[in-house]
């Protein structure tokens, strides 16, 4: 079976009784080369265990399943449960698994399912929950890289610079954790149904130890978020109004100044070695 081929695909579904989720952002993908692009561009190895999220009818699963040692699959929806069994009842080294990623522990997860295997992810991630499920990913610190097809829109925020309109606090979020990559995109009419927007697959590549160092990492996060929490202020402002309780405006404006940056900069035009020596001045003032 093609699970790729649109008839047969309808033909399947049909025959399980199975009907579209828009609240799960259910689209299954109709040409066979993007979810084996994916899988070769992941870097699936033998030696290699993929969790799997949202795997659909499972062309992705198949695909991971013929280049890895062992992939795990979460789903949501348990109305796919037949489908996957009679989709994947020839790999014999998928599982699945019903359950929220969201409410996940991904670090039980690995050590349960990935003994002495490298870990990775790939995923066609629904769009509705790119942002929390990444940062999950990212901040379990038990991958060592995501392969993953998003909103192209998604990808364009996670890999924007200093100074650009799609700039963001998920932006130095994901570039403080991995080297982020697109690799392709994919058109809306590789899905069914079609979704509005073009789709990138994008590639995080995570280090052992992040992109910059700090004292208190937490606290860098914090930084961020305080500078982004409302675009249009100054630096100071931001910074001024999420520490009030800890930092007069007079040791915010020292923090800066300690930083080398000008008084009147703002958070977006900002790079991650801004940001981090910045908070480890922050961190030297609240000590």
């Amino acid at each position: 079976m093609n699970l790729c081929n649109i008839d047969e695909v309808k033909a399947l579904l049909g025959r399980h009784g199975f009907h579209f989720s828009k609240s799960m952002g259910q689209n299954f993908l109709i040409q066979s080369w993007v979810p084996q692009q994916i899988a070769e561009s992941s870097g699936a190895a033998p030696d290699t265990g993929v969790l799997e999220i949202g795997p659909g009818i499972g062309p992705l699963t198949r695909e991971l399943a013929a280049r890895a040692g062992k992939v795990v699959s979460l789903e949501l929806d348990r109305s796919l449960a037949p489908i996957l069994e009679e989709t994947l009842a020839d790999c014999p080294n998928t599982k699945v698994i019903f359950a929220d990623v969201t409410k996940t522990n991904c670090k039980e997860l690995v050590e349960r399912e990935f003994s002495g295997m490298k870990p990775m992810v790939c995923a066609n991630l629904p769009y509705n929950i790119t942002t929390p499920v990444l940062t999950q990913l990212l901040e379990s610190r038990v991958f060592n890289r995501l392969t993953v097809m998003i909103q192209k829109e998604a990808a364009q925020r996670i890999c924007a610079k200093p100074g650009t309109d799609n700039y963001c606090a998920f932006s130095l979020l994901c570039q403080y954790f991995a080297h982020c990559e697109p690799l392709f995109d994919v058109s809306r009419d590789c899905f069914l149904p079609a979704p509005k927007v073009t789709s990138t697959v994008l590639q995080l590549n995570i280090d052992d130890t992040p992109t910059v160092q700090v004292k208190n990492e937490a606290l860098l996060l914090r930084v961020i978020n305080a500078s982004f929490a409302q675009r249009r202020k100054t630096l100071q402002n931001g910074l001024s109004s999420a520490f009030s309780n800890q930092l007069s405006k007079e040791q915010v404006a020292a923090c800066i100044e300690e930083a080398g940056l000008p008084a009147t900069i703002r958070g977006e035009k900002m790079g991650l070695e801004d940001f981090a020596r910045l908070a480890d001045c922050i961190n030297a003032k609240l000590h």
